[in-house]
């Protein structure tokens, strides 16, 4: 052939594969896929180069191997062209040397080669070239022929440029996807930093677990796919599953649904529980511990399970599960992780939830008997009232104010644990007697009031007071010990919206205080009698403050003698109220007041200043006057600032050392005995002393009087009034007690010749009362203190 003619072929053949090359460059570049283009470059190869088969594999750089990605064939008789080997080593056949070596290879007569593996089609001939970007090998191309020699140089440059460029775009693609991939990861992990936020935020803000619920469950679909969707709380005690919040293909149940103990067995959630681990279940490994007896199909079978327990407290645990019904969609550690971390929310909001509800009952109920008190009673009523304005006039409620009889007595006897187990077992006899609808409290101590709400009929009251009655009627065995119960009931009335709850509180313990002064077991209804009692009291509670800023009250003194000569070695100051309209009013009537009403404390001291103003008085005078004593409440003994205001009085009016006295009774001291102690100690430099008033009429004295700080007793009354005939074997036993205790002992009440005789005769060696004087102005004490008795 001429040389002009063979060069003009090679630039036809030259000018066809740039054609082909540029054609499969630009058709390259409109592709977006891995799978795309290397369907593309297949079928291109044995299409336009007149190959009758081609395979490309990718490489696996994990594992050193080849995957076939994409192959085509002409000569098949199949539909489909497909190859045995799909995977193929680094260091199997021609395709894995080119691979390994990242070299192209071209044999003429394959059955020369050792290396060459057959297919289920054997070939001749072979080309294989390496798909290399940046000196990494992504795979490989590789074409077969039955004829030998069939490939050339031509075919082999055409090829090796073709990997060239998909090479290069294989890389772009991945690059594009990787990128694609991690904005996508990103874009789910900043959504899941806000939903977890969000559930972060639901636990503390949420008040009510019922919203929780629905809230969580709306973002929990945003993460995941839950077609079934269930919060379950498992009682130990009760050995019950309740299932507090139910999503059942979609649909929400808005009743709670309970796992009966005969179902709660058969359930995947009772075995989650026991086991105490999370469990991701396909439908067949569902299936498998189905077949192994560890729980049955319950509902519908899911294509993906998965359910995480967690636990509220030793009483409490629960379970999260959610299930998939798309064969497409199947559950993996992802989700695992996040119904985990869900779960542990879900625990804190039901703990938080408990605890706020344990927080309001205690805030609400009494801790000793369970029952409401007075602030959930008050409120009660309180409703109640409201409710009188939309119903029947012939509706009205009625309290019931009850004080156990002779409650303060077994305390004392037989220890404070024996009373309170004595209370507990009324108030659950008492309990059994009411209606379901009515409120039992505790109002403090040993009282308590019931609550009943739209009486129509006063005989409904009269019922229950007997029915109450009936219950208690049998004595008690309360640790061993037989215990009669009995209560004095007070009730009262309202029937009107415009009543108050303080003040039918306040007329049924008015009545339960005649009820108590009339004898055990007793019941009073409020009237009118009460009613005016009730107004006295609070004339009296107004007029208090206004007596003592306009010096209404003024102090007698009774003189305190030697029992065996009448010499007067001080006096007690009692109070005297001058009312501007009243006139006299008697102690017995606003000393009382004043305590309930707290008024006692401003009052005390006012007395005390106007004690200590006379003692001043006197000192400057040089009269001997002894000590001046001053009852005092025992609500002073329950703080310290008492001593301080003691020791402003000495510093104010200059007192002598030892001329001031407070008296208090016995049953205040002994409620306050630790702080009395404290209180006592802190007025020895003044050289204060603590007398005990009314000794031996309280419960507690004889066995608490060794440790009282006192330093005189005061015999009470009621015991010198049985000294008109003979010794009283209680007075002589005091005399001892305080003599071995050394104390000194004023016998008060002295109004007969005849009891100042006995008394003559035994180691008492002061006395108070009538019979020597009676209490006196300042100006009558006065004349006293210089000429005697």
């Amino acid at each position: 052939m001429p040389k002009s003619l063979d060069a003009a072929f090679a630039l036809e053949v030259k000018t066809d594969q740039l054609h082909i090359i540029n054609q499969f460059s630009s058709s390259v570049m409109q592709l977006d896929t891995v799978e795309e283009l290397l369907e593309y470059v297949t079928s291109e190869v044995v299409s336009r180069l007149g190959f009758i088969e081609c395979v490309i594999y990718l490489a696996d750089d994990k594992t050193r191997t080849l995957k076939e990605m994409a192959s085509i064939g002409t000569a098949s008789s199949h539909d489909t062209y497909h190859i045995d080997r799909t995977e193929i080593s680094f260091d199997q056949g021609i395709t894995g040397y080119v691979a390994s070596t990242g070299k192209p290879l071209m044999i003429g007569d394959v059955s020369q080669d050792p290396r060459y593996i057959a297919d289920s089609r054997p070939a001749l001939s072979e080309l294989c070239v390496p798909l290399v970007y940046k000196e990494k090998v992504l795979g490989v191309i590789d074409c077969e022929h039955p004829q030998k020699h069939y490939y050339n140089d031509a075919h082999l440059e055409i090829l090796s440029t073709v990997a060239h460029l998909l090479s290069a775009k294989i890389n772009q693609v991945r690059t594009v996807e990787d990128l694609q991939q991690t904005v996508m990861q990103l874009n789910d992990a900043q959504k899941l930093e806000r939903c977890m936020l969000q559930i972060a935020n639901l636990t503390y803000q949420s008040s009510e677990l019922d919203s929780f619920f629905e809230s969580l469950h709306g973002i929990i679909t945003s993460l995941l796919r839950a077609d079934n969707f269930f919060i379950g709380l498992y009682d130990k005690q009760l050995d019950v599953l309740d299932l507090v919040y139910i999503i059942e293909e979609g649909v929400r149940s808005n009743a709670h649904k309970k796992i009966s103990k005969e179902q709660l067995k058969d359930t995947a959630s009772y075995y989650l529980l026991n086991i105490d681990q999370s469990l991701l279940f396909t439908k067949e490994e569902f299936q498998q511990h189905i077949d192994a007896g560890h729980f049955k199909m319950v509902g519908r079978q899911a294509e993906s399970w998965l359910g995480v327990p967690f636990k509220v407290n030793e009483r409490i645990s629960g379970v999260i599960a959610v299930q998939s019904y798309s064969k497409s969609y199947h559950y993996d550690e992802h989700d695992r992780a996040l119904l985990t971390y869900v779960s542990r929310q879900i625990s804190m909001a039901i703990d938080r939830q408990l605890s706020r509800q344990e927080l309001e009952h205690r805030a609400l109920h009494d801790e000793l008997t369970g029952l409401a008190n007075r602030s959930l009673l008050i409120e009660r009523i309180k409703h109640a009232i409201l409710r009188l304005a939309r119903a029947d006039k012939r509706h009205q409620h009625a309290l019931l104010y009850l004080d156990f009889d002779r409650f303060k007595s077994i305390n004392d006897s037989l220890g404070h644990e024996v009373g309170d187990h004595f209370l507990v077992k009324i108030c659950e006899l008492i309990l059994g007697t009411i209606r379901n609808t009515d409120t039992f409290a505790r109002l403090g101590g040993d009282e308590f009031a019931i609550f009943m709400e739209n009486i129509t009929d006063k005989q409904q009251i009269n019922d229950a007071l007997e029915r109450i009655q009936q219950v208690l009627a049998e004595p008690l065995d309360i640790d061993g010990h037989l215990l009669q119960a009995s209560t004095s009931i007070g009730v009262a009335f309202c029937e009107s919206s415009r009543d108050q709850a303080y003040k039918l509180l306040q007329h049924a313990d008015a009545a339960m205080y005649e009820a108590k002064s009339s004898g055990r077991g007793k019941v009073k209804f409020f009237n009118n009698t009460m009613r005016k009692k009730l107004k006295n009291h609070a004339d009296i509670e107004n007029d208090l403050q206004h007596g003592i800023e306009h010096n209404d009250f003024e102090l007698y003194y009774q003189p305190i003698f030697t029992i065996q000569d009448a010499q007067v070695v001080g006096f007690e100051a009692l109070v005297r109220w001058h009312h501007p309209s009243k006139g006299f009013v008697s102690p017995n009537d606003f000393i009382p007041v004043a305590e309930d009403t707290g008024q006692i404390i401003n009052l005390d001291l006012h007395l005390l200043e106007l004690a200590a103003k006379q003692i001043a008085k006197w000192a400057s005078e040089g009269k001997a006057f002894g000590k001046i004593t001053v009852n005092v409440s025992s609500r002073h003994f329950a703080s310290l600032d008492f001593v301080a205001q003691i020791h402003a009085l000495y510093s104010k009016y200059k007192l002598p050392l030892g001329s001031l006295c407070l008296e208090i009774t016995e049953s205040g001291l002994i409620g306050n005995l630790e702080l009395a102690t404290k209180i006592i100690k802190g007025l020895e430099p003044l050289e204060v002393k603590l007398c005990l008033d009314d000794f031996g009429t309280g419960y507690s004295a004889l066995g608490y009087l060794h440790q009282l700080p006192i330093h005189i007793l005061k015999i009470d009354k009621s015991f010198i009034d049985h000294l008109n005939k003979a010794h009283n074997p209680l007075v002589d036993a005091i005399l001892s007690l305080a003599q071995s205790l050394k104390l000194d002992v004023v016998a008060e009440g002295i109004e007969t010749e005849k009891q100042l005789a006995i008394l003559k005769q035994t180691q008492c060696k002061f006395g108070q009362g009538f019979l020597k004087a009676k209490p006196m102005p300042a100006s009558e004490a006065e004349k006293i203190i210089t000429q005697g008795l």
